[in-house]
């Protein structure tokens, strides 16, 4: 029994692999990337960097706990995340890259895309919500969209996030199962599951024509959420080149006094919130 036991833990918590990682261990190593990536915030604010990386993938791979494993740490005005809703009916018109491109970020900035123009052959595509002319005009065009964004000096960064068809059912139905995640799952999810294969195909055939030596694709693992969102960061930060240049601790200063002093008013002159917790 005890033999058994050691050896279940020793794949769980081991450092690579397919097993899952203990809580313990994983939080350490997530608090470790974390402070990386405020360094790599710092620099790319003090660089006036232009970043963009783009989250793609199947439903339920994990793009999403990765993103917010990113996000949780940095600041808002450096690093935001772009997630379009279904396009309007005057943006149906324009050209396929016009929504994505006010998006993108100026000096300074990290645009995170939760999906992105790739929604074009992938979902639009195994959905029927494009034409194939549409589909092979985006073949033809957004290596050459891509490859403008890197030679205007954007970093562009993609990820595809894999999964298993078992690992995506147990995910779906834990969904499902909680009401704080029902919402995540939609009837595109439900009619998207009965194409898997057509979306394997659509991915194989966008890898095809999108996997280009100036921005590939790297394909993350996500049948195990946490070493997904460890192994993500810590690619990502392996992509940009940066120092460290947060400001150095300092004591705080005795805070300054007004002559004549400051007076609160009364506590019952203020409508508070009840103390319910």
């Amino acid at each position: 029994m005890s033999k058994k036991k050691t050896s279940s833990r020793a794949a769980t918590t081991d450092g690579k692999g397919t097993g899952k990682l203990d809580k313990k261990t994983y939080n350490r190593e997530l608090e470790k990337l974390q402070i990386e990536l405020v360094k790599l915030q710092e620099w790319v604010k003090r660089e006036g960097l232009r970043v963009v990386v783009v989250f793609e993938g199947r439903d339920a791979a994990g793009k999403g706990g990765a993103i917010k494993r990113i996000t949780q740490v940095l600041n808002p005005r450096i690093c935001r995340v772009v997630a379009l809703p279904v396009p309007t009916e005057r943006e149906t018109t324009q050209w396929y890259f016009q929504r994505y491109t006010p998006h993108l970020p100026a000096a300074g900035e990290i645009v995170l895309f939760d999906r992105s123009w790739y929604n074009r052959p992938g979902v639009e595509r195994v959905m029927g919500w494009c034409t194939e002319e549409q589909v092979q005009e985006f073949f033809r065009d957004c290596p050459e969209f891509e490859r403008m964004l890197v030679r205007s000096g954007i970093i562009v960064i993609k990820y595809w996030f894999s999964i298993s068809d078992e690992e995506q059912d147990r995910r779906f139905q834990e969904r499902i199962d909680d009401p704080l995640k029902r919402w995540k799952f939609s009837d595109t999810d439900l009619k998207g599951r009965d194409r898997w294969e057509d979306f394997s195909r659509a991915k194989d055939e966008m890898f095809k024509y999108t996997d280009i030596r100036e921005c590939p694709w790297w394909v993350v693992e996500g049948d195990v959420k946490k070493r997904a969102r460890l192994n993500c960061i810590h690619h990502l930060l392996s992509q940009i080149p940066y120092k460290d240049v947060l400001p150095a601790p300092f004591e705080l200063p005795p805070r300054k006094q007004s002559e004549g002093g400051y007076i609160r008013p009364p506590i019952d002159s203020q409508t508070y919130v009840p103390e319910v917790y």
